[in-house]
């Protein structure tokens, strides 16, 4: 899946971590139901669409809700970036984001300095502070599109979400340079929307490391708010699923044999269900296909096609390249760059409940 990786832009200079601040104050009308959800009374969320708003969330800043229901699969974002800054860079990075600031309309700049940040020095002069502040709002906020790395204001304000508890997940289109976010799961009206800022196949303690050298907070996604027992089942869970997706990529290097690897799929999205993980299906459905047609099994790679087709609908939208890719398996495996690669031999086809 795509991960909300931090840009790795540097500045030669200590830093010292602080917490992530936001320049607009928090609204004083904020309660939480029973149910988990926010729920808003005399004044309503800052709508970016017909979906969702802005909305401060206790301790956390602010955040995207939904203002309605949500299907899964529905289109959440559509966002071209508003900086976008090339992988490889000959000038200073912190001169570089200043610049491009500087050159953006004001309402487009407005929203950029809205944006939190970690990572800045406390001890700076006003000019300087000025000067780096830029950086630290790209490096906190900002994700991979293509080889670059851009900031897109909306997306940015998706809140992370470990595990089970994320609801969106997004991807960058590179032929039409935008990023698209679409719903993972059905998403009720007053529900977060949540998106993952790395892989969370990892334990709780990992996570919560990682988030808080990162993006300088502590955790409290319904995953990590599990209770000490239930946490260590799902660490284990996720352990299993990471060391499954290690075990899958050895079909590619002639390891283990084709009904091996359609094993370890199924496995993959059992654990999957029961930790209630259902990112990534799109792509391993996908690779089954990879599977099927490199054994020569034309009838599974179908119907693998057709569920990676349903999934990747859902996680990268009916017009994404995956989509497009499953389409055509399905209509001629045989002609499959992929097609007899391995020795002939049955696969067996997707559980009627996947």
């Amino acid at each position: 899946m795509p991960i909300r990786q931090r840009v790795t832009l540097t500045e030669p200079g200590p830093r010292r971590k602080e917490a992530s601040n936001d320049v607009i104050e928090p609204s004083k009308v904020t309660n939480r139901s029973q149910s988990g959800r926010y729920v808003t009374h005399s004044i309503h969320p800052q709508r970016y669409s017909g979906l969702h708003g802005v909305w401060n969330f206790p301790g956390k800043g602010k955040g995207l809700i939904a203002v309605r229901n949500i299907r899964r699969g529905e289109l959440l974002i559509r966002e071209r970036p508003l900086v976008l800054v090339p992988s490889k860079i000959t000038t200073s990075p912190s001169q570089l984001l200043f610049d491009s600031v500087q050159r953006l309309p004001p309402e487009k700049a407005a929203s950029f300095y809205n944006l939190s940040y970690v990572n800045l020095p406390q001890d700076l002069s006003p000019e300087e502070f000025a000067k780096q502040l830029p950086l630290a709002i790209f490096r906190t906020n900002a994700v991979a599109a293509g080889s670059d790395a851009g900031l897109f204001p909306v997306m940015a304000r998706l809140n992370h979400g470990c595990s089970s508890a994320f609801n969106s997940i997004y991807s960058w289109r590179e032929r039409e340079g935008i990023l698209v976010v679409h719903a993972l799961k059905d998403i009720k009206k007053g529900d977060e929307l949540l998106t993952a800022y790395f892989s969370t196949m990892q334990t709780r303690d990992e996570r919560r490391h990682h988030l808080k050298q990162s993006y300088g907070f502590h955790c409290t996604c319904t995953c990590c708010a599990l209770t000490s027992e239930k946490s260590k089942a799902s660490d284990i869970r996720l352990a299993t699923m990471s060391d499954l997706y290690k075990r899958l990529r050895t079909w590619g290097e002639g390891k283990i044999d084709g009904g091996e690897a359609i094993r370890v799929v199924k496995r993959i999205w059992a654990v999957g269900d029961k930790e209630g993980y259902t990112s990534e299906r799109g792509r391993l459905a996908a690779d089954a296909v990879i599977v099927a047609v490199a054994h020569s099994d034309a009838e599974a790679a179908v119907e693998w096609a057709q569920l990676a087709l349903r999934w990747a609908s859902y996680e990268l939208g009916t017009d994404s390249d995956l989509a497009e890719e499953m389409r055509i398996a399905m209509q001629g495996p045989r002609s499959h760059v992929m097609w007899g690669q391995r020795h002939s031999m049955r696969i067996d086809k997707p559980l009627a409940s996947m």
